[in-house]
């Protein structure tokens, strides 16, 4: 498992937060601009109103008679006043407030200009040769909430901004990212024999130096690949006739020979050329089957050559073969001789490593899957992953170039298909059992 997460995630979450971190820092200073210019209008305000009710005040209480005392200003109607005022003398006597006025808001003495107090606002102006004060308070609270609603007003509009920017974000990246993703998928779904050079004309600039990269990659393992099968292919074709001309010498030499002893090593010297050239032949399949074409463009019925395969090893080791085939025909688009030599390399490594008392089952069943099963020693786990690597064998005493499965491997993967190894065998306590889906290729 792997914790690292796709660019377009990665830069549509970013971005999205970015973008709302800005508008979170935006909408706090326009907050607190809003806020500032508040307090202004609302100090304004203050001083407009103390200014226009200073002449009615100072008018009513000079004409008033002497000792007349504290008046209160009627309200024409009940409401909630924001304002509230009081008119005193420069010793702080009471001489007219309004209806809704608290003088606890106030401090002891009036003086002038803005002041403020734990609760309220207040802004003090004098007249009469500063014998009188009005003093007019505003609540903090009012303040206080006009302010949060402007702030509500600037946040509200986020709660649908942040999903569609998400969104459009979340699609601009997708839209901007289509042909690196077209590009990844591309190299994600092509098989291990696929070595043909990647699209990378509609790549972003950034992503076009990586695409040139791997397409010179693949392009020099294309060649590596090809000077090596090449190679393996001339070399395996060249010395079978040679190798046939040496055998054949050999043999009639074995024929000639009169003393035992001698004819013996000439029997050795015959078994060997006949492993060097059973080498040399399974080299050739090697090269065709990982030079490609295990894939036609039309179905085969593979029924009849799988018959045919499994008839002629019976011929060769009766009663060693036990076949099942389905009722119906099993249409694959693998080509005829590739599946031929797979399942031919199949069986062999099943006849020369199963128990030789027990029969090596071959089956083939309706939904494609064919399963080549042997008795015998069970193959440890480290050898069984090795398996599909060229010249490697499981411990054994059976003669072999351990190649059989790793042409069975190639032959597979070039047709799209999964070849699956497995000790002990299916519904056994022991053997082994090689296993693919043919209907599963390409």
């Amino acid at each position: 498992m792997t914790n690292r997460t796709s660019l377009q995630k990665r830069l549509g979450i970013g971005l999205t937060l970015g973008v709302t971190l800005l508008w979170l820092l935006g909408v706090a200073a326009s907050g607190l601009v809003a806020q500032h210019e508040m307090n202004e209008v609302f100090d304004s305000a203050l001083e407009e109103t103390a200014q226009r009710i200073l002449p009615l005040a100072v008018t009513d209480i000079l004409n008033r008679e002497k000792n007349a005392g504290l008046q209160r200003a009627p309200a024409l109607k009940d409401h909630d006043e924001y304002l509230t005022y009081l008119v005193r003398d420069q010793h702080g006597q009471l001489l007219l407030q309004s209806h809704d006025a608290d003088p606890q808001v106030f401090s002891t003495l009036p003086r002038e200009g803005f002041s403020n107090t734990a609760t309220h606002r207040i802004y003090g102006v004098s007249a009469v040769s500063e014998s009188l004060y009005l003093e007019v308070a505003e609540p903090l609270a009012h303040r206080r909430e006009a302010a949060l609603e402007a702030g509500l007003a600037l946040l509200l509009p986020l709660v649908f901004l942040i999903p569609v920017s998400l969104v459009g974000i979340w699609w601009i990246v997708r839209l901007s990212l289509r042909q690196v993703i077209d590009f990844q998928q591309s190299i994600e779904s092509r098989g291990a024999g696929d070595l043909s050079p990647v699209a990378e004309g509609r790549l972003p600039k950034e992503f076009e130096p990586v695409a040139v990269a791997v397409n010179r990659l693949l392009a020099r393992l294309h060649r590596a690949l090809e000077a090596e099968r090449s190679f393996t292919a001339n070399s395996a074709h060249e010395l079978r006739t040679p190798l046939a001309t040496a055998l054949a010498k050999v043999q009639r030499l074995k024929a000639q020979v009169p003393n035992d002893q001698l004819k013996n090593k000439v029997a050795e010297i015959e078994h060997a050329l006949r492993n060097l050239s059973d080498l040399s032949g399974k080299l050739l399949e090697l090269a065709k089957a990982e030079g490609g074409g295990a894939v036609t463009p039309d179905r085969h019925n593979l029924l009849p050559i799988l018959a045919l395969i499994c008839h002629d090893f019976e011929s060769q080791v009766p009663g060693r073969i036990a076949l099942t085939l389905p009722a119906l025909d099993v249409n694959a688009f693998i080509d005829p001789d590739a599946f031929a030599i797979l399942i031919r390399n199949l069986i062999e490594n099943a006849l020369k490593h199963g128990a030789q008392t027990q029969p090596v089952e071959v089956s083939m069943q309706g939904d494609g899957t064919l399963r080549v099963s042997n008795a015998g020693d069970i193959v440890p786990a480290k050898q069984l992953a090795l398996l599909r690597n060229r010249f490697v064998r499981s411990t054994t005493d059976a003669t072999g170039s351990g190649l059989g499965l790793a042409i069975a491997d190639a032959i597979a993967s070039g047709a799209g298909m999964t070849l699956h190894l497995r000790s002990p065998a299916t519904g056994r306590q022991d053997g082994f059992e090689a296993e693919l889906n043919v209907l599963n290729g390409t």
